[in-house]
């Protein structure tokens, strides 16, 4: 690929860091968006240096200068619209969850495959450069033996829930709820580093009517335990915490990694290798750099962890009792 030429779906908060990205990014560009209303669509597209601004998804998907699709809508819409992007043709980068049933997900990856196409779930974690050192580094704290993460974020939109509204990011209709939004980020950072656990278990605090607003994530391993907490109703310490025997290593923001210490018996050291920049720029320069060099391989490899991480949170997710529409 000599260009990556980005079609966005969708014009929410998240769409604008990535484009804020792209814009500092040599060897991709915004060729195209689509938003239900042409308004919301021109502004994008004015705002990004965009040549066409569409209203109609097909005609976005039958656009031959696009080659990659940029999906930013409702988790609920991710799986159709990733497919009807793979089967037009383009690669897709499909914000996170990528899907919410594992089964969609193998699909999809099936029609990615045959096709010779990226696919590619937009959750920045595995592109920072504080995730290598994290991984990296694990080595130096020994056997691991618990895993603590954190992440709670009070939400404007619980104040909507308070005044008996029902805000998608909350509502199971469109596979809303804290895990599938901030704890998703703990989920697949365990995976990304350990791999799928022997067991899993979510214990939810549901809101009455919607989804789960807060919540725990217990997670096996074969020598060690790892919980997970994520909240939109709570305010918290954003963390990801891993101890060893030999000692421990502390990420400050498990969705941002952005600076990590390693503490053992010989010493303490912080790395950091991000600086000020944000987590949505490195995952479009590390994006971009595989693309352009055809890396389907390490492109795979992420996959099976966004994949990994689908399965182990629907399979907990429904024995909660959180169902969303078309689970099984």
């Amino acid at each position: 690929m000599d260009e990556v030429r980005i079609g966005t779906i969708g014009s929410g908060e998240i769409v604008h860091h990535v484009l804020d990205g792209v814009m500092k990014t040599e060897g991709v560009k915004l060729e195209a968006v689509y938003s239900r209303t042409q308004e919301k669509a021109e502004a994008l597209a004015k705002t990004y240096g965009a040549d066409k601004a569409y209203t109609d998804m097909n005609a976005l998907l039958a656009d031959e200068s696009v080659n990659t699709v940029y999906i930013a809508t409702p988790n609920l819409l991710h799986y159709s619209q990733a497919k009807a992007a793979l089967l037009a043709g383009k690669n897709v980068i499909c914000e996170k969850p990528i899907v919410t049933r594992y089964a969609h997900a193998q699909e999809l990856r099936e029609i990615a495959e045959k096709r010779g196409l990226f696919l590619v779930e937009a959750a920045p974690t595995m592109f920072l450069p504080n995730f290598r050192v994290l991984r990296e580094r694990l080595a130096d704290i020994g056997r691991v033996r618990l895993v603590m993460s954190n992440y709670s974020q009070y939400s404007s939109r619980y104040d909507a829930v308070l005044r008996g509204e029902r805000p998608n990011i909350f509502n199971p209709e469109f596979a809303g709820g804290a895990l599938m939004d901030i704890n998703y980020y703990n989920v697949l950072l365990n995976v990304a580093l350990f791999g799928a656990p022997e067991s899993a278990k979510y214990y939810p605090n549901i809101y009455p009517g919607l989804a789960d607003t807060s919540g725990v994530f217990m997670m096996k391993y074969a020598d060690f335990v790892s919980t997970n907490s994520g909240a939109k109703d709570t305010w918290g310490i954003n963390h990801f915490t891993i101890e060893g025997e030999k000692g421990y290593i502390y990420a400050d923001e498990s969705n941002a990694l952005k600076s990590i210490r390693v503490v053992t018996r010989s010493g303490d050291e912080t790395i950091d290798l991000q600086g000020d920049a944000d987590r949505w720029y490195y995952e479009i320069q590390e994006l971009t750099r595989l693309m352009l060099n055809d890396n389907y391989d390490a492109v795979s490899e992420m996959l099976a962890v966004s994949l990994g991480t689908v399965r182990i949170i629907e399979s907990s997710r429904k024995e909660a009792g959180i169902i969303f529409p078309g689970d099984d």
